[in-house]
């Protein structure tokens, strides 16, 4: 699939079929997060793969949509901002939010890739999760995907908004470009 087609046909799925993904799929997905850009070269995400339907249940309820349950895979992907937050300060902690959401874009990116479907849930209890599967206090969860097939077929998307209202040049709301500089001869 062209990156372009990709990029249009991500989107949230919240029906799924009862068909069982492949694993494997799923663990090539999140090989991709690997390549996304870092803080430091510091890697701090990390991923559970969740397949047991009692803890899916749990999570499920952690998140208080019952769709989650729907799915045979859940992903939930973490972070340790310790190293980032050592070696940057305060701002480790933006850095660590910033580059987890460019990691989770390429995991995405690369299950549309593989025709699966997910929903980006990010309310949640996040104790009732630690809990469930012993993700230590000082870890952040960033977010939970339920990982299927969709349930209805999937029609290409328009644009979610228009360019020009999200487009500036040089200043903040300043929409018009300069007009080339004419070389002198």
């Amino acid at each position: 699939m062209n990156f372009d087609k990709l990029i249009r046909t991500r989107k949230s799925t919240k029906k799924f079929k009862s068909t069982k993904p492949d694993w494997r799929d799923i663990i090539e997905a999140v090989d991709a997060a690997r390549f996304a850009p870092m803080a430091g070269g510091i890697y701090t995400l990390k991923f559970i793969v969740v397949e047991d339907e009692e803890k899916i249940k749990k999570i499920t309820a952690a998140c208080q949509q019952d769709f989650v349950a729907q799915a045979k895979y859940l992903v939930v992907v973490c972070s340790n901002p310790s190293l980032t937050k050592n070696a940057y300060g305060s701002k480790g902690e933006v850095y660590c939010r910033q580059q987890a959401g460019s990691g989770i874009q390429n995991f995405w990116l690369k299950l549309v890739e593989k025709k699966l479907s997910t929903c980006w849930v990010g309310y949640f209890v996040g104790s009732m999760i630690k809990e469930t599967l012993k993700i230590p206090e000082n870890i952040n969860i960033e977010a939970v995907f339920p990982i299927g097939y969709e349930y209805e077929k999937p029609i290409e998307k328009k644009a979610k908004i228009n360019i020009d209202s999200i487009l500036y040049f040089e200043t903040y709301g300043n929409k018009k470009m300069k007009p080339e500089k004419k070389l002198s001869a």
